[in-house]
């Protein structure tokens, strides 16, 4: 596996934000809140939202000190407060390097320390075999398939749900996160 580590995004990873996110095969596995074409000034914009968390939910997936990716969770409110989606993307030159499935891990053992979450769970477009993967590897089950439930493109797809819950997570207070921040 290729060295990465995650931290928090800050100033300066706008450029490389910009270039690797501003592509189709990323953005056609992600939501449409993902901008397409992804500019600089989206990318200003993003750090702007990273720098005023407070308690981070979000990291740059960073390789030799460039950010190439992300990797964060969407805690979720009311009777679904114990929840949290995970989502994560990374710049195509660095698929298949195990890089993702790693930084999932990390992120899903950082989650479980800090957060008051049960279940991490993540959504993925029918399509998306390698997405499906990279969960698999970092330890989550297939939980269900929500049938024509998502549209991306002008064309409905079946999602495929996976999950992770907390009891599942292997001392989620040891973390061995490899960035020292986490």
């Amino acid at each position: 596996m290729m060295p990465y580590h995650l931290r928090r995004w800050q100033i300066g990873d706008e450029p490389a934000l910009a270039k690797y996110a501003n592509n189709y095969r990323i953005w056609r596995n992600v939501r449409d809140s993902f901008p397409h074409p992804y500019t600089l000034d989206d990318a200003h914009h993003w750090i702007e939202l990273c720098e005023m968390e407070k308690r981070p939910t979000v990291f740059a997936i960073d390789v030799e000190g460039e950010a190439v990716g992300g990797v964060g969770i969407i805690l979720q409110k009311d009777v679904f407060r114990k929840n949290a989606e995970i989502g994560y993307w990374l710049a195509e030159p660095f698929w298949g390097r195990g890089i993702m499935a790693e930084a999932v891990k990390e992120m899903t053992e950082y989650t479980f320390r800090h957060y008051e979450v049960h279940r991490l769970y993540a959504g993925v477009f029918e399509y998306n075999r390698a997405s499906m993967r990279v969960l698999e590897k970092a330890g989550y089950q297939f939980e269900a398939v929500l049938r024509q439930s998502v549209c991306k493109e002008d064309k409905i797809w079946d999602e495929h749900v996976y999950v992770k819950f907390r009891e599942e997570t292997k001392n989620p207070d040891k973390t061995g996160i490899s960035s020292g921040l986490l």
